[in-house]
This record gives C-alpha cells, sequence and structure tokens, in this order.
C-alpha cells in the first residue's frame, strides 16, 4: 500500500516530493546508485526491485530529470485489465526512464499509451515527469489509459498537493491515507516557510510525514488479507503477518544482520548480494513475480527536493536490512546531490 506525496507549495523548490514503498519486507531490493539504461543510455538514479529479471524500478530520476514513480492497484479481474499482468510493472518505469519523454510530457504520454506501452501490466498509477525550470506538468498514467488524453496532467501551477496511493489517481473515493498525507505536507511545508527551516529541517520534517501511523487495530476475527485493507488508513505501515510470515522472517535474521554500508558501493555487487540472500532464490532469472515471504510493511521511504537552480537532493531510507533486521533511523540511509541537465531549456 504505497503512498507518494508531491507539492509545489515551497516557494524555495520547483518540487518537493515524498513515497513510503510499502512491500514484503524480504523481497531483494537494491539500495538506489546510478546506472545505465541498456537501451537509452541515459544516466539512472534508483534503487531496484530484484525479484524479477527485468530488475525495474518503482521511483526513479534520471540527470536529465526524467522522473517516474509508481503505484500498483488491484484490479477487477478481466481480459482488458487483468488483476496480474504478463508485464513487469517495473518495465513501465524503466520505459519511461528509458526517454519516453525525451520530446516532452506530452509527446512521452503518447508514445507511452497509444503504442500499448500500457497494454498487458497488472493496474498501476505513475507519476510520469520532466523536470524543467517552466514546468510542463506531470502526468499520472495508469493502465487504464486507452488514450493520451486520457491522462491527467497536474503540477501546472504553485501552492498544489498531490498524493496517489494504491488506487486510480481519479477516485473520487480518495484513500483516508492520502487525505491525510496532503494535509499533513501541506503544514510541513508552510511551518518551514515561516520558521524560514533549514533545508535538513524540512527534511526532517517531509520524513516525519512519512513516519505517520494511524494502523487501526487487527480485531482478533481479522484475516490478514481482510487487515490489508486497512492499510488504506495509514501511511507509514508497521510490519504486519501471520506466523508463517514471522517464522519466515525468524529464518531470514537467523543469518546475522546485513551491514549497509558495506554495500553502497558498485550496484552490481549489491544486486549480487541481494539475490543471494533471497529466500527462494537459485539466481534463475525465471524467480516468480509473486513474493509474500517475511512481514509486510514499508521498506523504502524516499524524500526528493528540486530546487529553483536544478539541484535535487535525493535520500532513500532503508527500514530493514536483507535479513529482515530493523535498522535504527538514519543509518539505512544513502544521500545523492546532482544538477539536472538542461534544466533551464
Amino acid at each position: 500500500m504505497c503512498i507518494v506525496l508531491f507539492t509545489t507549495a515551497h516557494p524555495g523548490y520547483a518540487l518537493i516530493l515524498i513515497d513510503n514503498r510499502d512491500e514484503y519486507i524480504l523481497r531483494p531490493t537494491s539500495r538506489p546508485s546510478w546506472w545505465t539504461h541498456p537501451t537509452a543510455g541515459h544516466k539512472v538514479l534508483s534503487a531496484r526491485d530484484l525479484q524479477r529479471a527485468e530488475k525495474g524500478t518503482w521511483l526513479g530520476i534520471t540527470e536529465t530529470g526524467i522522473l517516474a514513480v509508481l503505484t500498483n492497484y488491484r484490479e477487477v479481474d478481466s481480459a482488458s485489465l487483468p488483476i496480474h499482468g504478463v508485464k513487469s510493472r517495473g518495465v513501465i518505469v524503466n520505459a519511461w526512464l528509458g526517454g519516453l519523454a525525451d520530446d516532452g510530457i506530452k509527446a512521452g504520454v503518447r508514445r507511452l499509451v497509444e503504442d500499448g506501452g500500457v497494454k498487458g501490466v497488472g493496474g498501476f498509477s505513475m507519476v510520469s515527469g520532466k523536470l524543467r525550470r517552466k514546468q510542463d506538468g506531470i502526468a499520472i498514467v495508469s493502465n487504464r489509459a486507452g488514450h493520451a488524453d486520457d491522462v491527467p496532467l497536474v503540477g501546472h501551477r504553485r501552492g498544489e498537493t498531490w498524493g496517489l496511493s494504491n488506487t486510480v489517481f481519479d477516485d473520487p473515493a480518495e484513500w483516508p491515507k492520502v487525505t491525510a498525507g496532503k494535509s499533513l505536507l501541506n503544514d510541513v511545508v508552510s511551518e518551514a516557510v515561516s520558521k524560514k527551516s533549514s533545508q535538513e529541517e524540512l527534511i526532517e520534517g517531509l520524513f516525519s510525514v512519512l513516519d505517520t501511523g494511524t494502523l487501526p487495530p487487527r480485531r482478533p476475527e481479522m484475516g490478514f488479507e481482510e487487515y490489508v485493507s486497512q492499510l488504506k488508513h495509514t501511511i507509514f505501515v508497521p510490519a504486519i503477518g501471520d506466523e508463517p510470515h514471522r517464522q519466515a522472517m525468524r529464518e531470514a535474521m537467523a543469518k546475522g544482520r546485513m551491514d549497509w554500508a558495506s554495500m553502497n558501493g558498485d550496484g552490481k555487487t549489491v544486486e549480487e548480494l541481494v539475490v543471494e540472500r533471497r529466500p527462494d532464490s537459485n539466481g534463475s532469472p525465471e524467480t516468480p513475480a509473486f513474493f509474500e515471504t517475511g512481514m509486510y510493511g514499508t521498506q523504502r521511504q524516499t524524500v526528493m527536493l528540486v530546487d529553483w537552480d536544478g539541484n535535487v537532493t535525493f535520500i532513500e531510507r532503508a527500514l530493514w536490512d536483507v535479513n529482515g533486521h530493523e535498522i535504527p533511523k538514519g543509518e539505512g540511509d544513502v544521500v545523492f546531490r546532482f544538477k539536472i541537465q538542461g534544466w533551464d531549456e
């Protein structure tokens, strides 16, 4: 039950974006690093999902400011809108980061949607942008879009805040976590502006939004799947699960703690280390996409700031190590800073 929130309300920043990735905690995932897109050659900054051979991502940005953030949702199963598609959702993000928006947002959306790129994929929405001083807007692409005109475009105006979780963007029944998240994000930004907070203080406030937990207690008669439906009420998801999930965590934790600091170097080394520790892995690219091992909860948090000179501050916070040990707050942080190429174009 991931959530992404973004705003243009801070006068000192062109865009502020925050994201919680909620996932099975043991799902093999790399730390963020720069990697080269295999077809376009673009330099991409992201963590990567190592469960599938495609090594897709849920959140990434290129050195030229092309941005993509993915959230999934469950469709009512039909031939045209399958629950589980044959394509990895992460491939859609990779396609966008590969340069679909090089000629602008609208052209990129048209190429993605009208060329059939969103078909054969399970339910998803994707925050899709090309960040520039003069913003063309941010598109919210989904697997339901049959035509480029079906895709909402936001982000044209200052002082606005948007949110998206595991449902369609234009769902009239906005989830409570999204409503709360937008309000809390606005509060943090307003306070930062009024107090003239430093960037470090602002970042601390943004992480506090992502840490907001309001999950209703689980009733004794509630099964796990039923309880998962309650995650729409909380921005932060604590580790939840039944006895099989807890047992899987105990078995993984028995392998010992992983020192994240030793895994912040070469991206390939990181991937190899993570795959080696994958509970069901034999190194085969045919490893199934469905992963339900261990407890479920907020696995990664991301804060991204883009100032008016095109300087990006990208922070990912890992909350759990590879073997399911909780990481003390801040010790799993990785920070990247870079300037967007072509910012003033």
